[in-house]
């Protein structure tokens, strides 16, 4: 389907219009505040237990309920990975928009790329100081690939990120269920085996190993040993994730780039088949997944089952779930009115702030420089946080824009950007 987006070419010199007057689309606010919302319920498990605990539920440093592996279970079903999709979706989605406003005042393409190298400082400092989930520094880097493919048509990204996408499960797929089938599966047979299969033990003993070095400096440390820790121990990870999710994250913008583009997010398709075809990728996406979740349920919580789950089979019904709940947010965001939906946009407009936020928020509940809650709740007590989170987000949000013209991290981001100072105050 064409739309206005698509019917000529969008370039420097001929810039097309922002989807609607004032350069916002409330879509795009309303699901941005979803998806902001719904990663920290997948990052609270890796923010207040080891690391590793994220994906394995052996890695908790207190039991892991029969209750709890079903709130695995329906964790990957319904959050892990979908939310950093729509996320993903929207910042390919956004970069465009921004791209649109510069264009139409003036500006180059260099605009965009000044804020992405900007936006990398930010996930660095995030990264080491604060907390090693971060995603800023990898989406700033495929972005900065994305501008690349900025002069296609919406159609040819689309394509692009399909093509990519698929290329990524391959891989995903095919790595994570070697390590699996290797590490999981009989005593080897011949020698050249058997030192793969060791080397895999090793490299899961030494993951666990370094998520009990981390709880103790997170229990009995420093903040500065926690920072020396990231240092020391994970140097190279954010090049390291870099390239793990470089299948998932360039593509996806690249999707959420030509679907902006096409009127996804602004009204350009019908409200009946967005809402249909979201059910399907929905219910088809979720079905599979919790086929994937269940087997690894079944097969013991192996850390390489775990894993796999999680990156490897789970990466095409996600894209499905993706674009299912981004389809039915769209849909009903219209209709979203009241107090609620008025907050979680606001939350949305604020999500760069929100997510930083929450990451300092949460070092602090955790570490013994703070509360010292570190390791010390499981699953069950760490979606409380996650809640009482949420409510912190959905309070603060609206009454700041009201006041203020941008959050506070949103602000600080396009002064640097631009290399002047934006009056703040409404």
């Amino acid at each position: 389907m064409m739309s206005e987006h698509d019917s000529v070419a969008a370039t420097p010199d001929r810039p097309q219009p922002v989807a609607v007057t004032g350069g916002r689309i409330g879509s795009l606010d309303f699901i941005r505040g979803i998806a902001v919302m719904g990663i920290l319920a997948a990052n609270i498990m890796a923010m207040g237990q080891p690391f590793t605990a994220y994906a394995f539920p052996e890695a908790f440093t207190v039991p892991h309920s029969e209750a709890e592996d079903w709130m695995w279970v329906w964790q990957l079903v319904l959050v892990d990975g979908k939310m950093r999709g729509l996320f993903t979706l929207l910042f390919g989605a956004g970069l465009y928009l921004f791209l649109e406003k510069a264009w139409a005042k003036g500006a180059t393409t260099g605009l965009q790329a000044k804020r992405l190298l900007w936006l990398g400082l930010f996930g660095l400092v995030h990264f080491y100081f604060i907390w090693r989930g971060d995603i800023l520094f990898f989406y700033a880097v495929s972005g900065l690939v994305a501008l690349l493919f900025i002069g296609l048509s919406a159609r040819k990204q689309l394509v692009l990120g399909i093509l990519g996408y698929i290329a990524g499960g391959i891989l995903y797929g095919a790595l994570f269920g070697f390590m699996q089938n290797v590490a999981d599966g009989p005593a080897a047979d011949n020698v050249a085996l058997e030192s793969v299969q060791a080397e895999f033990v090793k490299a899961a003993d030494a993951d666990l190993a370094d998520g009990r070095a981390e709880s103790e400096i997170r229990q009995e440390g420093s903040y500065l040993d926690y920072v020396a820790h990231n240092f020391e121990a994970h140097a190279f990870d954010p090049l390291a994730s870099l390239m793990m999710f470089a299948f998932e994250t360039l593509p996806l913008m690249l999707i959420g780039m030509a679907l902006y583009r096409m009127g996804f997010f602004s009204g350009g398709f019908s409200n009946r088949k967005m809402r249909l075809w979201g059910l399907i990728g929905l219910v088809a996406g979720g079905a599979l997944t919790l086929w994937i979740a269940l087997s690894a349920k079944a097969g013991g919580f192996t850390y390489y089952g775990a894993l796999a789950a999680f990156m490897g089979w789970s990466h095409f019904p996600r894209i499905f779930m993706t674009l299912g709940i981004a389809a039915l947010l769209v849909s009903f965001a219209p209709a979203a009115g009241g107090w609620l939906s008025e907050r979680v946009s606001a939350a949305g407009r604020a999500a760069f702030t929100n997510y930083l936020g929450t990451s300092v928020v949460m070092l602090l509940v955790f570490g013994n420089w703070g509360l010292d809650l570190f390791g010390a709740l499981g699953r069950s007590e760490l979606y409380l946080v996650t809640i009482a989170a949420w409510l912190v987000m959905l309070a603060w949000s609206k009454p700041w824009l009201e006041r203020f013209r941008y959050g506070p991290l949103e602000w600080l981001w396009r002064c640097l950007t631009y290399g002047r100072r934006f009056p703040l105050k409404r």
